[in-house]
Protein backbone atom coordinates (compact mmCIF):
# COMPACT_ATOMS: atom_id res chain seq x y z
CA UNK A 1 0.00 0.00 0.00
CA UNK A 2 1.26 3.30 -1.63
CA UNK A 3 1.12 6.20 1.67
CA UNK A 4 2.92 9.41 -0.08
CA UNK A 5 5.58 9.52 -2.70
CA UNK A 6 6.45 6.26 -3.24
CA UNK A 7 8.23 5.00 -0.52
CA UNK A 8 5.74 3.02 1.66
CA UNK A 9 5.37 -0.65 0.40
CA UNK A 10 2.72 -3.41 1.88
CA UNK A 11 3.84 -5.96 3.61
CA UNK A 12 2.92 -10.05 3.98
CA UNK A 13 1.21 -9.10 7.18
CA UNK A 14 -0.38 -7.06 6.24
CA UNK A 15 1.07 -3.51 7.25
CA UNK A 16 3.62 -1.49 5.42
CA UNK A 17 6.81 -0.50 5.89
CA UNK A 18 8.92 2.82 5.02
CA UNK A 19 12.53 3.36 5.03
CA UNK A 20 11.30 7.10 5.61
CA UNK A 21 8.09 8.21 6.98
CA UNK A 22 5.79 6.12 9.27
CA UNK A 23 5.85 1.72 9.24
CA UNK A 24 3.00 -0.26 10.26
CA UNK A 25 2.43 -3.97 11.19
CA UNK A 26 0.37 -6.32 12.97
CA UNK A 27 1.74 -9.43 14.47
CA UNK A 28 -0.52 -10.94 16.81
CA UNK A 29 -3.06 -8.64 17.73
CA UNK A 30 -0.52 -5.98 18.16
CA UNK A 31 -0.68 -3.03 15.79
CA UNK A 32 3.14 -1.56 15.87
CA UNK A 33 3.35 2.06 14.48
CA UNK A 34 6.96 3.55 14.22
CA UNK A 35 8.31 6.69 12.90
CA UNK A 36 11.21 6.68 10.78
CA UNK A 37 12.58 9.49 10.81
CA UNK A 38 16.06 9.12 12.49
CA UNK A 39 18.17 11.28 11.53
CA UNK A 40 16.21 14.08 11.88
CA UNK A 41 15.20 13.10 15.42
CA UNK A 42 11.62 11.94 13.39
CA UNK A 43 10.81 15.40 12.99
CA UNK A 44 6.72 15.70 11.82
CA UNK A 45 7.60 16.99 8.52
CA UNK A 46 4.55 17.03 5.83
CA UNK A 47 5.46 13.77 4.88
CA UNK A 48 5.62 12.33 8.58
CA UNK A 49 2.52 13.95 9.47
CA UNK A 50 0.31 12.26 6.22
CA UNK A 51 1.82 9.13 7.01
CA UNK A 52 1.01 9.07 11.16
CA UNK A 53 -2.68 10.15 10.80
CA UNK A 54 -2.96 7.24 7.59
CA UNK A 55 -1.24 4.66 10.06
CA UNK A 56 -3.72 5.69 12.83
CA UNK A 57 -6.92 5.49 10.60
CA UNK A 58 -5.72 2.20 9.50
CA UNK A 59 -5.10 1.47 13.18
CA UNK A 60 -8.44 2.03 14.18
CA UNK A 61 -10.18 0.08 11.39
CA UNK A 62 -7.91 -2.83 12.48
CA UNK A 63 -9.67 -2.66 16.25
CA UNK A 64 -12.85 -4.09 14.38
CA UNK A 65 -10.37 -6.78 12.85
CA UNK A 66 -8.89 -8.10 15.50
CA UNK A 67 -6.55 -5.85 16.81
CA UNK A 68 -6.63 -5.45 20.64
CA UNK A 69 -3.48 -3.26 21.38
CA UNK A 70 -1.06 -0.72 20.25
CA UNK A 71 2.73 0.52 20.46
CA UNK A 72 3.44 3.62 18.99
CA UNK A 73 7.26 3.79 18.52
CA UNK A 74 10.22 5.65 16.88
CA UNK A 75 13.57 4.78 14.93
CA UNK A 76 16.69 6.57 16.32
CA UNK A 77 17.84 8.24 19.38
CA UNK A 78 14.66 10.15 19.38
CA UNK A 79 10.93 9.77 20.16
CA UNK A 80 10.02 12.92 17.83
CA UNK A 81 11.53 16.20 18.63
CA UNK A 82 8.26 18.28 17.11
CA UNK A 83 7.11 19.81 14.08
CA UNK A 84 9.63 20.63 11.33
CA UNK A 85 10.76 24.60 11.40
CA UNK A 86 12.43 24.55 8.07
CA UNK A 87 9.42 23.87 6.48
CA UNK A 88 7.47 25.38 8.93
CA UNK A 89 9.87 28.51 8.18
CA UNK A 90 9.62 27.78 4.00
CA UNK A 91 5.99 28.45 4.95
CA UNK A 92 5.90 31.53 6.76
CA UNK A 93 7.38 33.26 3.90
CA UNK A 94 6.62 31.54 1.09
CA UNK A 95 2.47 30.40 1.62
CA UNK A 96 1.85 31.96 5.01
CA UNK A 97 -1.94 31.74 4.94
CA UNK A 98 -0.89 27.63 4.88
CA UNK A 99 1.32 28.07 7.48
CA UNK A 100 -1.08 26.58 10.13
CA UNK A 101 -3.04 24.20 8.08
CA UNK A 102 -1.17 21.15 9.26
CA UNK A 103 -3.24 21.80 12.76
CA UNK A 104 -7.14 21.47 11.94
CA UNK A 105 -6.25 19.03 9.01
CA UNK A 106 -3.66 16.30 10.34
CA UNK A 107 -2.57 17.30 14.38
CA UNK A 108 -6.12 17.59 15.56
CA UNK A 109 -7.58 14.39 12.87
CA UNK A 110 -4.46 12.56 14.30
CA UNK A 111 -4.77 13.58 18.65
CA UNK A 112 -8.65 12.63 17.83
CA UNK A 113 -8.02 9.19 16.20
CA UNK A 114 -5.42 8.42 18.70
CA UNK A 115 -7.96 9.29 21.74
CA UNK A 116 -10.62 7.34 20.77
CA UNK A 117 -9.21 4.59 20.03
CA UNK A 118 -11.29 1.28 21.91
CA UNK A 119 -8.01 -0.74 22.57
CA UNK A 120 -5.01 0.23 25.16
CA UNK A 121 -2.34 2.08 23.19
CA UNK A 122 1.23 1.68 24.58
CA UNK A 123 4.05 4.45 23.19
CA UNK A 124 7.71 3.87 23.88
CA UNK A 125 9.72 7.26 24.46
CA UNK A 126 13.72 7.24 24.20
CA UNK A 127 15.58 10.81 24.10
CA UNK A 128 13.40 13.60 23.06
CA UNK A 129 10.05 14.24 23.18
CA UNK A 130 8.74 17.71 22.92
CA UNK A 131 5.89 19.66 21.19
CA UNK A 132 4.04 18.16 19.02
CA UNK A 133 6.01 14.91 19.75
CA UNK A 134 4.60 15.31 23.40
CA UNK A 135 1.10 15.87 21.91
CA UNK A 136 1.29 11.95 20.58
CA UNK A 137 3.01 10.67 23.52
CA UNK A 138 0.12 12.01 25.49
CA UNK A 139 -2.35 10.45 23.66
CA UNK A 140 -1.41 6.90 25.08
CA UNK A 141 -2.74 5.01 27.97
CA UNK A 142 0.18 3.79 28.85
CA UNK A 143 4.08 5.53 28.58
CA UNK A 144 7.10 3.57 28.95
CA UNK A 145 10.55 5.66 29.03
CA UNK A 146 13.69 5.24 28.70
CA UNK A 147 16.22 6.26 31.38
CA UNK A 148 17.58 9.31 29.36
CA UNK A 149 14.39 10.33 27.94
CA UNK A 150 13.34 14.47 28.23
CA UNK A 151 10.05 16.04 27.80
CA UNK A 152 9.29 19.56 26.79
CA UNK A 153 6.71 21.28 25.82
CA UNK A 154 8.76 24.17 23.47
CA UNK A 155 5.83 26.25 22.25
CA UNK A 156 6.51 29.42 23.56
CA UNK A 157 10.30 29.19 23.04
CA UNK A 158 9.23 29.73 18.99
CA UNK A 159 6.52 32.00 20.08
CA UNK A 160 3.28 29.73 20.10
CA UNK A 161 0.97 28.39 22.83
CA UNK A 162 0.43 24.91 21.79
CA UNK A 163 -1.54 21.97 20.14
CA UNK A 164 -1.86 18.71 19.86
CA UNK A 165 -4.03 18.91 22.95
CA UNK A 166 -0.69 18.89 24.87
CA UNK A 167 -2.38 22.07 27.37
CA UNK A 168 -5.45 19.86 27.95
CA UNK A 169 -3.81 16.31 28.33
CA UNK A 170 -1.09 17.92 31.02
CA UNK A 171 -3.58 20.66 32.78
CA UNK A 172 -5.94 17.31 33.22
CA UNK A 173 -2.53 14.55 34.50
CA UNK A 174 -0.85 17.31 36.32
CA UNK A 175 -2.92 20.35 37.55
CA UNK A 176 -3.10 23.80 35.96
CA UNK A 177 -0.52 24.92 38.27
CA UNK A 178 3.00 22.65 37.02
CA UNK A 179 1.41 22.75 33.67
CA UNK A 180 1.58 26.60 33.50
CA UNK A 181 5.29 26.23 34.59
CA UNK A 182 6.07 24.16 32.46
CA UNK A 183 4.46 25.55 29.61
CA UNK A 184 5.24 28.98 30.09
CA UNK A 185 8.95 28.92 31.70
CA UNK A 186 9.31 25.55 29.00
CA UNK A 187 11.07 23.93 31.41
CA UNK A 188 11.95 20.48 29.91
CA UNK A 189 11.46 17.62 32.29
CA UNK A 190 12.83 13.92 32.37
CA UNK A 191 11.85 10.50 32.67
CA UNK A 192 11.93 9.86 36.76
CA UNK A 193 9.90 13.32 36.52
CA UNK A 194 7.82 12.06 34.60
CA UNK A 195 7.28 9.07 36.35
CA UNK A 196 6.81 10.99 40.12
CA UNK A 197 4.46 13.00 38.59
CA UNK A 198 2.71 10.13 36.74
CA UNK A 199 2.94 10.89 33.16
CA UNK A 200 4.96 7.52 32.42
CA UNK A 201 3.95 4.12 34.00
CA UNK A 202 7.52 2.85 33.65
CA UNK A 203 11.13 3.97 33.44
CA UNK A 204 13.59 1.20 31.89
CA UNK A 205 17.39 1.52 30.40
CA UNK A 206 17.79 3.13 27.62
CA UNK A 207 17.17 1.55 24.42
CA UNK A 208 14.98 -0.75 25.93
CA UNK A 209 11.75 1.14 25.71
CA UNK A 210 10.56 -0.27 22.25
CA UNK A 211 10.84 -3.84 23.30
CA UNK A 212 9.24 -3.33 26.60
CA UNK A 213 6.99 -1.26 25.59
CA UNK A 214 5.55 -4.07 22.65
CA UNK A 215 5.87 -6.59 25.55
CA UNK A 216 3.38 -4.68 27.04
CA UNK A 217 1.42 -4.25 24.17
CA UNK A 218 1.25 -8.22 23.69
CA UNK A 219 0.41 -8.19 27.61
CA UNK A 220 -2.60 -6.38 26.92
CA UNK A 221 -3.93 -8.10 23.64
CA UNK A 222 -4.14 -10.71 25.85
CA UNK A 223 -5.89 -9.80 28.29
CA UNK A 224 -9.62 -8.99 28.35
CA UNK A 225 -10.70 -6.73 25.77
CA UNK A 226 -14.17 -5.86 25.70
CA UNK A 227 -13.00 -4.75 29.79
CA UNK A 228 -10.56 -2.64 28.32
CA UNK A 229 -12.52 -0.80 25.82
CA UNK A 230 -15.02 -0.08 29.15
CA UNK A 231 -12.91 0.63 31.07
CA UNK A 232 -11.56 3.35 28.57
CA UNK A 233 -14.66 4.65 27.89
CA UNK A 234 -14.98 5.00 32.09
CA UNK A 235 -11.72 7.30 32.13
CA UNK A 236 -12.73 9.18 29.05
CA UNK A 237 -15.94 10.66 30.62
CA UNK A 238 -15.26 10.57 34.61
CA UNK A 239 -14.03 14.10 34.10
CA UNK A 240 -17.14 15.68 33.02
CA UNK A 241 -19.96 12.90 33.93
CA UNK A 242 -21.29 13.76 37.79
CA UNK A 243 -21.38 10.51 40.07
CA UNK A 244 -24.93 9.42 40.60
CA UNK A 245 -24.26 8.95 36.42
CA UNK A 246 -20.84 7.28 36.58
CA UNK A 247 -21.84 5.25 39.08
CA UNK A 248 -25.25 4.22 37.37
CA UNK A 249 -23.29 3.57 34.08
CA UNK A 250 -20.70 1.75 36.01
CA UNK A 251 -23.65 -0.64 36.74
CA UNK A 252 -24.83 -0.87 33.12
CA UNK A 253 -21.28 -2.00 32.17
CA UNK A 254 -20.43 -4.68 34.60
CA UNK A 255 -23.65 -5.93 33.87
CA UNK A 256 -22.49 -6.06 29.81
CA UNK A 257 -19.39 -7.07 30.65
CA UNK A 258 -20.65 -10.19 33.07
CA UNK A 259 -22.47 -11.61 30.06
CA UNK A 260 -18.97 -12.23 28.27
CA UNK A 261 -16.93 -14.89 27.95
CA UNK A 262 -13.63 -13.48 29.69
CA UNK A 263 -15.46 -13.07 32.27
CA UNK A 264 -16.82 -16.11 33.44
CA UNK A 265 -13.31 -17.64 32.15
CA UNK A 266 -11.55 -15.09 34.93
CA UNK A 267 -13.80 -16.46 37.58
CA UNK A 268 -13.65 -20.04 36.72
CA UNK A 269 -9.41 -19.63 36.84
CA UNK A 270 -9.40 -18.18 39.72
CA UNK A 271 -11.05 -20.83 41.69
CA UNK A 272 -9.47 -23.77 39.77
CA UNK A 273 -6.42 -21.87 40.88
CA UNK A 274 -5.12 -20.79 37.23
CA UNK A 275 -4.05 -18.27 35.01
CA UNK A 276 -6.91 -17.32 32.66
CA UNK A 277 -7.17 -17.64 28.75
CA UNK A 278 -8.87 -14.55 27.32
CA UNK A 279 -10.07 -14.72 24.02
CA UNK A 280 -11.03 -11.07 23.93
CA UNK A 281 -15.20 -11.19 24.10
Amino acid sequence: MAVTDGVTTETEAGGYSAPYGVAYDVTDAVAVIELRGPASGNTLDAHMRSALLMAARRLTTDTARGVRAALITARGKHFCVGQDLREHARLLRTEPAAAFANIPNEYNPLVKELHALPVPLVVAVEGACVGAGLGIALCADVRVAGEGARFGTAFTGIGLASDSGVARALARQLGPSRTAGLMLLGDQFTARDALHWGLVHRVVPDGSATAQGLALARSLADGPTAAHRETKALLRAAATTPLPAALEREAVIQRRLGATEDHHEAVAAFLERRSPAFRGH
